[in-house]
């Protein structure tokens, strides 16, 4: 890890997978960065660190909390130009495309921050009792006790299936349209673990947590947002520019490996074609096949980071 004034503090957010970032990025003195999803600012920090005075980061973020994080990023930029976009990466990146902007590296680290999670007041936990509202942005209309109590039982089994792959999605819809209104997170909770046969509330992690994912990805449209801000990023930037999307789910996960591995293909015609007649030449370059995982130090120090999950590339 390369010495600088802007290595995070002991008291600071960890980023997960950290230096594996670092090292995909690979980021230069004088190139410009875009952080979509810039948070509490930790993986910022270390790119800004990277650039050792000289460059530009442009951060990215829905949540207007995040603004507290970048006044404090600022100050310790140590002479890197730094702005701040609030919006949802999906409508940012494009713009910003579409305005002939260019950068040399995109981060995209998916999911709920943990500036998110360890406030309760935002419903984003299961594990303390909070309003149900779980909502990246707080000004959207859509929150997750709306959708809870007016969404018909047939709509709530299927983003419980399709978002949280959960095996009891029928039965903890129908109990939760039996039940409300709910009001708070715990009320919910409650629901789901009478809803399950009890085995398997001691099974595979608490008996909320694939429910509450789905409702967090259906509630800040988190699927369609990803496809949407993965072509912007790959207009963004510059030849040679490197992409890096950190994912916490195999949802997540699924669409950022095909849309590299499409990309990398370049070519779209049928298989059993002789030759190439699309015309189509790869874009990307994956700088690992497999994904790049946490080691086991990472996930003793953070069990967050269990189910992180990099994918990077170069562009052509």
């Amino acid at each position: 890890m390369l010495p600088n004034v802007l290595q995070p503090s002991a008291t600071d957010h960890v980023p997960v997978l950290a230096e594996e970032v670092r090292t995909a990025l690979a980021v230069q003195p004088g190139e410009t960065v875009l952080d979509g999803t810039f948070g509490a600012g930790g993986h910022a920090t270390l790119l800004a660190a990277d650039l050792q005075g000289r460059g530009k980061v442009i951060a990215v973020d829905r949540d207007p909390t995040a603004k507290t994080y970048f006044e404090r990023f600022t100050k310790r930029a140590g002479g890197v130009q730094t702005r701040l976009l609030r919006g949802d990466f999906a409508v940012v990146l494009p713009q910003l495309a579409s305005n002939d902007v260019k950068v040399d590296a995109v981060l995209l680290d998916l999911g709920v921050s943990s500036m998110q999670l360890d406030r309760p007041d935002r419903g984003f936990s299961y594990s303390v009792d909070a309003p149900l509202d779980m909502r990246m942005d707080p000004t959207q209309d859509l929150d997750a006790r709306e959708l809870v109590n007016t969404w018909s039982e047939r709509d709530l089994t299927h983003i419980f299936r399709k978002y949280g792959e959960e095996r009891y999605a029928k039965q903890i819809a129908r109990a939760i349209v039996k039940n409300r209104p709910f009001e708070r997170t715990g009320e919910l909770v409650d629901v789901i673990k009478g809803s399950i046969p009890a085995p398997a509330r001691f099974g595979d992690g608490h008996p909320a947590k694939r429910v509450f994912q789905a409702l967090r990805i259906a509630v800040n449209d988190e699927l369609g947002s990803l496809e949407a801000a993965l072509p912007a990023a790959l207009d963004l930037l510059r030849p040679g520019g490197r992409l890096a999307v950190i994912s916490f789910h195999s949802l997540e996960d699924r669409i950022v490996k095909h849309f590299l591995r499409d990309k990398e293909r370049g070519c779209t015609c049928p298989p059993d074609f002789p030759v190439c007649v699309c015309g189509h030449e790869p874009e990307l370059r994956a700088i690992q096949r497999r994904p790049i995982r946490p080691g086991e130090a990472e996930i003793a120090a953070n069990p967050r980071a269990a189910s992180a999950r990099l994918r990077a590339a170069v562009k052509s």
